[in-house]
């Protein structure tokens, strides 16, 4: 079969390996669509273990069944969870799903960007995800993100009424924006250094959206009745972001980690400012877990979050290194999605 080989952002190869052989308990997936993701870029994080097949945001269709997994059949279209907890650690039994050792473990064989997937045994049983037939592959190929966005409002608990403030507008910062707006926020506010991304989170619900370079927190109590805001979403890995909303969360608001920075990164923090007598909250989320998974694919089918409009790129197998070039350059690209098939 064809992969789409990752050696660095710019060396991403199509080359041959063998079609994964699946053993009793597990299934074989041909994948239809799967999703560029922005953590999928970050080379401090992967470069080192190159060469490897990414991608972890992916549909596609069960072609084989091994012996023991009763649940599924060949013909059946699923998403499915690349990382999955074991359900029975101090971790998953205390809500913290994501921190399971289990979780960080595993994984597809090999990832999203090949023609075919093996879905291991504990993968089969605790992260398949059947698709309503009103979903599109490319649609679930939203699930993966859309849960971690589900996962860390659940985590900042975001309130009905809250002003939010948004630096970032990449697709993770579409969909806090989509599922605050949903939620019942009183007022997003949305930045960004990219002009085309800002009109996106103009489309997808912020009743504000403003150049980053621009941005001061004197100009968000001037547009929200004096107030700062009640959770700062942080889904840019700039110091500059963390620098701003930590400027700019309310007294008794969250600001909530979504993003990776760099290798290394650490920020300066004032103890008596920002918790003695401020109260403010600082919380960070990771992943998401199989109920999140669920709750997303809900959503989408649903129509309640918005996903197709958001696909900028289809590209195929071959062409996946364009990809990874139009993610990290940001500019008049969203979502770009590969189809193996194609």
């Amino acid at each position: 079969m064809h992969v789409a080989m990752y050696y660095s952002n710019q060396d991403v190869r199509l080359e041959e390996m063998p079609v994964p052989q699946i053993g009793p308990g597990e299934v074989l997936m041909r994948v239809e669509a799967s999703g560029i993701c922005g953590t999928d870029l970050l080379e401090w994080y992967r470069r080192h273990k190159a060469p490897l097949v990414l991608g972890h945001e992916v549909a596609g269709v069960i072609v084989a069944v091994g012996k023991g997994a009763k649940h599924y059949k060949v013909g059946d279209r699923i998403c499915a969870a690349h990382h999955v907890p074991c359900n029975t650690c101090h971790y998953c039994l205390s809500g913290h799903h994501t921190v399971c050792d289990t979780l960080r473990q595993t994984n597809f064989d090999p990832g999203g960007f090949a023609e075919y997937v093996r879905l291991p045994r504990i993968n089969v049983d605790q992260g398949i995800f059947p698709l309503p037939d009103e979903v599109s592959f490319e649609e679930a190929t939203f699930v993966e993100p859309l849960a971690c966005v589900l996962r860390g409002q659940r985590l900042a608990r975001l309130q009905p009424g809250q002003i939010v403030l948004v630096i970032g507008s990449g697709v993770a910062g579409l969909f806090h924006i989509q599922l605050a707006r949903t939620s019942g926020a009183g007022y997003i506010i949305a930045t960004d250094i990219v002009d085309y991304r800002l009109g996106a989170a103009r489309k997808f619900g912020a009743d504000i959206a403003i150049q980053a370079r621009e941005y001061t927190p004197a100009y968000l109590r001037g547009v929200a009745d004096g107030r700062l805001a009640d959770l700062v979403v942080i889904c840019s890995g700039a110091t500059s972001a963390i620098a701003q909303a930590l400027e700019s969360v309310e007294r008794g608001g969250t600001v909530l980690f979504f993003a990776p920075t760099e290798l290394g990164v650490s920020i300066p923090i004032s103890v008596n400012d920002l918790f003695w007598r401020n109260e403010i909250t600082l919380t960070s989320s990771y992943g998401g877990s199989p109920a999140d998974y669920a709750a997303a694919l809900e959503l989408i089918q649903a129509g309640k979050i918005r996903v197709r409009e958001m696909i900028t790129h289809r590209l195929g197998l071959a062409e996946t290194g364009l990809g990874f070039q139009l993610v990290a350059q940001a500019q008049d690209s969203l979502k770009v999605i590969i189809e193996p098939q194609r």
